[in-house]
């Protein structure tokens, strides 16, 4: 390769990491300048994120404790219907208590 064509390159090269270099100081310093006034608006944006996701949860949660219930009524109804009775809905066994009151 000519001498004056690897110079050519090797130039090349440099101007183009000079100004890529020189660009990307000039984004960081606009950045810089810009995050102050940023802030507030990111953290509103994230607090109503976080709120969105709480009131989601919120909503899942409830969704879920319905379909329960609907199941559980169903599966009393289908006992109900074999000639069973139903046991009552609880969470915890009645009948046995390792205590007094």
């Amino acid at each position: 390769m000519h001498p004056a064509a690897l110079t050519g390159a090797a130039l090349g090269r440099i101007t183009h990491y000079a100004l890529s270099g020189t660009a990307g100081v000039l984004v960081l310093r606009g950045a810089a300048r810009v995050a102050p006034k940023a802030k507030p608006a990111a953290r509103r944006l994230l607090v109503s994120g976080i709120a969105g996701g709480i009131t989601t949860g919120r909503r899942l949660g409830e969704a879920a404790e319905e379909a329960r219930l609907k199941a559980g009524d169903l599966l009393a109804e289908a006992r109900e219907q074999l000639g069973e009775e139903a046991p009552p809905p609880s969470a915890v066994g009645v009948e046995e208590h390792d205590h007094e009151h």
